[in-house]
């Protein structure tokens, strides 16, 4: 049977062939956007406060999509799913309670992993395992040793990792280390780091409460000793409880620590001798239990003194200052400044030390993901800056 071409148009599929069909640009790779078959697909485990910054920083990249958010708060999670949907128009993201379910996905290739302290290096272990590079919050995880084997795993399984100290992805952070790189200041004796003071504000007692609707406290707590739950033991304010951070030392150190490692070429290396103290809450007091006010000295094989102090016990307070023979270099999140200020218009050379540059920590991430190459703040160089 010959069928003509008016007849083929008449008919269904003709019609359907016939009728306007748009294809957007979006969908095919063109105008600068990513195809969706070439997008990094992310999964986001732990999406409170941080978790959503760096969610939301994924959301902006054209060659990036969520597809999976994971958190132990119905809430957070619930809110998050609602964000990244309104993103992308539509209704897919996923959600989950349990981060093993993230990982067992064949289409996520990333994570992005925001959760407290305690749970970083058996997640991080876990997700290297699974094949999934890591953007993950520092500090890199509880403790020294659990760094090491977040360090190790990353290595074995040949995942890209990106740690959250996003200040070396800012230009006047890297150009105050190339200055000291390159010894406008001469010999550096002395590195004065200062992080904060004191804990949080929000320590209402001891006393047990009943566990909200929507939260799993027990995979909060996870492998921390069990505790009753309390309003101020969870979220933000995990952090000022040793089950389960160092408080403001190990909450900043993947900062400033990371800064004054840039800058001395410390990065892969750590103090042969460190003496200290520290003052911590008066007992029973709360919950509370990390120290509020501390001060270390910490001596280098290479010759100077790290000096890391809350900023109270710090002569420019919070940030970093380098101190040469010559003069000094310091910088903060507000700016750099410098002795002689002609330091300051001071240009590095094409054959002096340049250092890393990255002008934004997420895309960094997502370029070492389809390249391979290693970030501007790999694992090893995480792990150090809490040692």
């Amino acid at each position: 049977m010959t069928i003509t071409r008016r007849q083929f148009l008449k008919s269904a599929l003709g019609a359907a062939v016939a009728a306007p069909y748009i294809i957007p640009a979006s969908a095919l790779g063109k105008n600068g956007f990513t195809a969706p078959s070439d997008r990094i697909t992310i999964g986001c485990i732990g999406v409170g406060g941080m978790g959503t910054s760096n969610m939301n920083g994924f959301l902006g990249k054209p060659e990036a999509q969520i597809l999976a958010v994971c958190d132990v708060d119905t809430a957070h999670r619930n809110r998050a799913r609602d964000t990244v949907n309104e993103r992308y128009g539509n209704k897919d993201c996923a959600t989950y309670n349990d981060f093993r379910e993230v990982l067992a996905r064949n289409d996520i290739d990333a994570i992005s992993l925001a959760t407290p302290d305690h749970w970083h290096g058996i997640i991080a272990v876990a997700a290297a395992r699974a094949g999934k590079d890591i953007y993950g919050e520092k500090p890199l995880a509880y403790t020294i040793s659990e760094g090491r084997a977040v360090v190790d795993a990353v290595q074995r399984h040949g995942v890209v990792w990106q740690t959250g100290s996003w200040q070396r992805s800012q230009q006047h952070f890297r150009f105050g280390c190339e200055l000291v790189r390159n010894g406008r200041i001469g010999k550096v004796h002395t590195v004065r780091v200062g992080l904060p003071h004191g804990n949080g504000i929000d320590n209402r007692g001891t006393q047990p409460a009943p566990v909200p609707e929507g939260f799993d406290y027990d995979m909060w707590l996870g492998p921390a000793p069990w505790r009753p739950y309390n309003p101020s033991r969870c979220h933000w304010n995990f952090r000022w409880i040793s089950d389960y951070s160092g408080g403001q030392l190990t909450d900043w150190a993947g900062h400033h620590c990371d800064i004054a490692n840039w800058g001395m070429g410390t990065e892969f290396s750590a103090p042969v001798e460190i003496e200290g103290r520290a003052v911590y809450p008066p007992a029973n007091d709360g919950l509370f239990d990390t120290p509020e006010s501390y001060y270390f000295e910490c001596k280098f094989a290479e010759g100077f003194t790290m000096i890391v102090a809350d900023r109270r016990q710090q002569p420019k307070g919070m940030g970093v200052q380098f101190i040469g023979e010559h003069g000094w270099v310091y910088v903060d999140r507000s700016g750099i400044d410098a002795e002689p200020k002609s330091l300051l218009t001071s240009i590095i050379g094409p054959n002096e030390i340049q250092l890393y540059k990255s002008n934004d920590h997420h895309q960094n991430f997502l370029d070492c993901v389809r390249t391979r190459a290693l970030t501007i703040t790999p694992a090893e160089v995480a792990h150090h800056s809490i040692m």
